[in-house]
């Protein structure tokens, strides 16, 4: 007996070879997803493209600087936001094109996760030194950083073995120091940082769909640019253009 497919099997058939090809198959809970060619490009582009920026827009902020701790501020600032794009576009770089490299390969993964701890503290810098803040939540300045050491040591030692711990050490990083919102007495610019916030929360979501929707990652990429290009903003706006320059009891 001949088998006939009708023309909707036959599209529906064509149009999951056409979806599947731009992604391969989920990976197991104690092994990396690995990307296709296709998605491998897009991981590089979508973090490539905002390295020159992320520069740019650290040295203006210096530059607008009027004092010691605006300056310290711009440049931890500064070296957070362009950090992160550097070393994921390196590791996404030598993933793609290098993979017989295994151990740098993995050692540029580690730094990969290690200097979104310090981007989340160095985000957080200008906000909790350039701001008048309650005294509890003054000792919030240094809190971060600690934070952030905790997590690279947590990375260095517990690397890919416990991926929903390492999620939610991100997530509690990014939401606790924005607590010290509740003693700042000007509160301008807090739409902005929740915008942004929201932003890094929905990217989450394509951050843990490798193998489930294509190019999850260079989706996940695209909304860290846009939070960080939202936060960026408005620490230029509320803190280093003349007329919305606070005062700070850390100077």
């Amino acid at each position: 007996m001949v088998s006939m497919k009708f023309p909707t099997e036959k599209m529906s058939s064509e149009s999951s070879f056409l979806f599947f090809r731009f992604m391969n198959n989920r990976a197991p809970s104690n092994k990396r997803y690995q990307p296709t060619e296709y998605e491998h490009a897009a991981n590089c582009a979508t973090h490539a493209l905002w390295i020159i920026p992320s520069i740019v827009g650290g040295i203006l902020l210096y530059l607008l600087s009027d004092d010691h701790w605006e300056e310290i501020s711009a440049w931890l600032y500064g070296a957070g936001l362009s950090s992160l794009f550097i070393i994921s576009t390196v590791f996404h770089t030598i993933s793609w094109k290098k993979s017989h490299l295994r151990s740098v390969e993995n050692c540029f993964h580690m730094c990969d996760r290690m200097v979104i701890y310090f981007f989340i503290a160095a985000s957080y810098t200008p906000w909790l030194t350039l701001r008048d803040l309650g005294p509890w939540a003054a000792n919030m300045r240094w809190v971060v950083w600690v934070m952030a050491s905790g997590g690279t040591a947590y990375v260095f030692f517990f690397h890919e073995r416990f991926k929903a711990v390492e999620l939610i050490c991100y997530v509690a990083m990014g939401v606790f120091p924005a607590l010290v919102i509740l003693s700042m007495a000007d509160r301008s610019g807090l739409c902005e940082l929740l915008v942004g916030g929201g932003c890094y929360v929905l990217g989450i979501v394509f951050f843990k769909s490798d193998g489930i929707v294509p190019f999850a990652h260079a989706i996940w990429h695209l909304f860290v640019a846009m939070g960080a290009g939202i936060h960026y903003y408005a620490i230029w706006k509320y803190l280093y253009t003349p007329v919305n320059q606070p005062t700070s009891t850390a100077r």
